[in-house]
C-alpha cells in the first residue's frame, strides 16, 4: 500500500518489530544490540506469544549440556535427524535452506537464552532423535517471556501494547513502515532500516484456515491471539505464505484444571531455577516424578492408543458422535461446549496401569498412567462399578450412556478387522472432558536465508523480513524444541539484518 495521509500522526525508528512473542523480542533485542532505535508493537496487553504458552523446550547440538555428558553430536547429525519426524509426503515440501539455519544456528541461540538469565537442563532423548538434544526450560516457558521482556527494556526497545496493525507502507517497491490503532488513533510508523513481522501463526484466523485447511476450519487454536496478522498484510504487498495446508493437529488436549500447578506459577527467579537445575541434573528422575506428573496431567494430550485399545468418546450427553479411529478430534469442535469424554471398562484401565500403555507422555521426560490421574486429576478422573453410576457421576443421562455403549459394542463386534474389545468388564472409567486444538500451522511467509520476504517469483520485498512462524518459509518444525529454536534463531537473525540495512542507510 502506498503512503498513508498526512494527518496520521508520525514516528520514526530504525527497526519496527511486529509481534511481542519469543521471535518478535529476540529480533527486537538484536536489532537493539546493534544500536538500533526499535519500536515493537504487541496488540495484547502483555507479551509473550506463543512462545508462553508452550512446553518450553529447545532442541540443540554440541551444548555445555551435552559437553556434560560426554554427548559428541554436531549439526549435521541434527539436520538429518530431523528427516526422520516426516512422511515422504512432507519431506518433499521441506525447506531444507532454512533447516539448515535453524540447526547451524540453535547452539548459539541456547547460549545467548542462558547469557540473558534462563535455565535449562538436559539433553533428554527425543525418538526419532538418535541422540538426546533436547533441552527444557525451568521451571516452564514463562521464563521466556520474562527474560526476553527483562532484555528488551535493559537494550532500551520501545514496547507498545494494545496496538494493532492496519498495513504496510510502501514506497514504490520496498516497505518503509506500517500503519497501527494504538488506540488513541492511528500511527504511522517509518522505518529506516525495515519492519521484522513476528506475529506468530494463523491458527486462530478463521478466514485463513478456511482457504487453507477448510476441514479444520471449525477448530479452535491453543494461542486465540494468533490470527495470522503478519500474513495478511505481507499478501496485500505481494508476500506469500508456504505450506499453508501444513499443520500440527487437530488435537485432543484435556481440558485445563480449575487451578494451576505449581509448577506453572513458578516465577523464573534464579535462586528457584539454579537449584532445580542441579536437582534435575544430578539426581534421578523418580526423585521428581510426582512433581513432573502434576504438569503432565494438566496439559498434555491422551494418547490415540487408548482409543485403539477400546475407549469410546462420548460428548456431554452421553452421545457417541464419531468412529474413535477415523479421526475424532476434527468432531469434538461440533459437541456440546466443545467437549468429550473417554469411556473405557476395567480390562482398558489395567492396560494403561504401565508400561507400555502410558495415558499421556512429555517425551525424555516422564509417562502418566491412569493412576497418575486418579491422584492428580480428580477433576478429570471418574470410576465407578456401573455404567448408571458412571453417569451420575459426570452429569449424563444414564440410559444414553447405556445406549452409546451398546451401539459401540455391536459395531465392534460386527467389525472383521477390529483391534477393540467390547466396553463390557466393570468397574467402569471416564477421564474428560478432552477438547479439540490446532497447535500450529506451519504455513509461513516465503523468505530468503536472511528472512527477508519475498515474492512468488522469488524476489525481495525490500525492507520487509518476517521470523519466528510468521517467517517459517517453507520449514517443517516437526519434534519437539524446533518451534521455539526457530522462533529465537530466526528472530536474532532478522533483527541484526534489519539493524545492519538502518545503519547502511
Amino acid at each position: 500500500m502506498n503512503s498513508s495521509p498526512q494527518s496520521l500522526r508520525i514516528e520514526t525508528a530504525d527497526v519496527i518489530v511486529v509481534g511481542g512473542g519469543g521471535s518478535g523480542m529476540a529480533a527486537a533485542i538484536a536489532a537493539a544490540e546493534q544500536g538500533a532505535h526499535v519500536i515493537l508493537l504487541e496488540k495484547n496487553p502483555f507479551l509473550g506469544g506463543t512462545t508462553k504458552l508452550s512446553v518450553g523446550s529447545i532442541t540443540a547440538t554440541g551444548t555445555r549440556f551435552q559437553k556434560a555428558k560426554g554427548i559428541e553430536d554436531t549439526p549435521d547429525e541434527h539436520f538429518n535427524d530431523m528427516s526422520l519426524f516426516l512422511s515422504p509426503e512432507l519431506a518433499k515440501k521441506e525447506n531444507l535452506e532454512l533447516r539448515r539455519v535453524l540447526v547451524d544456528n540453535a547452539q548459539a541461540t541456547l547460549e545467548w537464552l542462558i547469557s540473558i538469565g534462563l535455565s535449562f537442563y538436559g539433553p533428554m532423548p527425543e525418538p526419532p532423535h538418535s541422540k538426546p538434544r533436547m533441552h527444557n526450560v525451568l521451571p516452564n516457558s514463562r521464563a521466556y517471556a520474562y527474560y526476553l521482556e527483562k532484555e528488551c527494556r535493559k537494550q532500551g526497545v520501545d514496547i507498545r501494547l494494545e496496538t494493532r496493525l492496519s498495513h504496510l507502507v510502501m514506497d514504490g517497491e520496498q516497505v518503509t513502515g506500517i500503519v497501527a490503532d494504538t488506540g488513541s488513533g492511528m500511527t504511522e510508523f517509518n522505518a529506516r532500516g525495515g519492519v521484522i513481522l513476528a506475529s506468530g501463526d494463523f491458527s486462530a484466523s478463521t478466514a485463513l484456515k478456511q482457504q487453507h485447511v477448510p476441514h479444520a476450519a471449525h477448530v479452535d487454536a491453543m494461542n486465540a491471539a494468533s490470527t495470522g496478522d503478519g500474513h495478511r498484510i505481507a499478501q496485500q504487498v505481494g508476500g506469500w505464505i508456504k505450506n499453508p495446508e501444513v499443520m500440527w493437529g487437530p488435537s485432543m488436549r484435556f481440558k485445563a484444571p480449575p487451578v494451576e500447578t505449581l509448577l506453572r506459577r513458578l516465577p523464573p527467579y534464579r535462586w528457584i531455577t539454579k537449584p532445580m537445575q542441579f536437582a534435575l541434573m544430578n539426581l534421578p528422575l523418580w526423585v521428581f516424578r510426582p512433581f513432573v506428573t502434576r504438569f503432565m496431567t494438566a496439559s498434555l494430550a491422551p494418547e490415540p492408543s487408548l482409543l485403539r485399545a477400546g475407549a469410546m468418546l462420548v460428548n456431554k450427553r452421553a452421545e457417541r458422535f464419531s468412529d474413535e479411529l477415523d479421526r475424532p478430534e476434527l468432531q469434538v469442535p461440533n459437541q456440546p461446549d466443545k467437549e468429550a469424554y473417554l469411556v473405557f471398562d476395567h480390562r482398558v484401565a489395567q492396560m494403561f496401569e504401565a508400561w507400555p500403555n502410558f495415558v499421556s507422555t512429555a517425551p525424555g521426560v516422564a509417562y502418566a498412567y491412569l493412576k497418575d490421574y486418579k491422584h492428580t486429576r480428580p477433576d478429570l478422573y471418574h470410576e465407578a462399578s456401573t455404567l448408571a453410576e458412571l453417569a451420575r457421576q459426570m452429569g449424563m443421562p444414564a440410559d444414553q450412556l447405556n445406549t452409546s455403549v451398546q451401539a459401540y459394542n455391536q459395531a465392534i463386534q460386527a467389525d472383521s478387522t477390529r483391534t477393540r474389545q467390547p466396553i463390557s468388564q466393570g468397574p467402569f472409567y471416564a477421564l474428560g472432558p478432552v477438547m479439540s486444538w490446532i497447535v500450529f500451522t506451519e504455513g509461513g511467509l516465503a523468505v530468503t536465508a536472511r528472512h527477508e520476504v519475498t515474492r512468488p517469483d522469488g524476489q525481495r520485498i525490500l525492507g520487509l523480513w518476517a521470523a519466528g512462524s510468521a517467517g517459517q518459509g517453507g520449514t517443517i518444525l516437526a519434534g519437539h524444541g524446533h518451534h521455539i529454536g526457530w522462533a529465537m534463531t530466526s528472530g536474532r537473525r532478522a533483527g541484526r539484518f534489519a539493524a545492519e540495512r538502518a545503519i547502511q542507510r
